[in-house]
């Protein structure tokens, strides 16, 4: 993995793919500068060092039959690194979940979830979450609305 820092080159190359990962390398390399070789080799390096994690496709949960979005608020009462492990390697395998946060203060992980309806969130939280031995208390809060900021490098 590389060490030099990144230069203002990386930086606008990030934030041109955070914000529309299907550019094409040609209009990637036109927008910063660079011979379509050169940018494709940037890129390559920025993958290898971590730097560039993955490229996915948002979907909007609505099309899939998700009305409900919510955060919920996981903590764990017996802090061991093998209880975090556990319920981190189990919640990341429930469909329902967007993103798992795991965080400092009195709440331990922030989940977000996406559910049908109101009787869906709440199986989700019963069946999903408080039937784990490891969860010893759960708030959930609902999702009005999610904007994601243009991307910055």
């Amino acid at each position: 993995m590389e060490n030099r820092p990144l230069d203002q080159t990386d930086r606008q190359i990030l934030a041109l793919l955070a914000n529309d990962a299907r550019l094409s390398n040609k209009a990637l390399a036109a927008r910063v500068g660079l011979a379509p070789s050169s940018c494709h080799e940037r890129v390559r390096r920025l993958v290898a060092r971590g730097a560039l994690q993955g490229f996915r496709a948002e979907v909007n949960p609505a099309v899939l039959g998700y009305g409900i979005e919510a955060m919920i608020a996981v903590r764990i009462p017996r802090h061991s690194r093998e209880n975090f492990e556990r319920f981190r390697a189990y919640i990341v395998t429930v469909p329902e979940v967007v993103d798992v946060y795991h965080v400092s203060g009195e709440i331990d992980f922030l989940v977000h979830v996406v559910a049908r309806d109101a009787q869906h969130l709440r199986d989700l939280a019963l069946d999903r979450f408080l039937s784990r031995r490891e969860v010893g208390h759960i708030e959930t809060e609902l999702i009005f609305d999610h904007v994601r900021p243009a991307a910055r490098a």
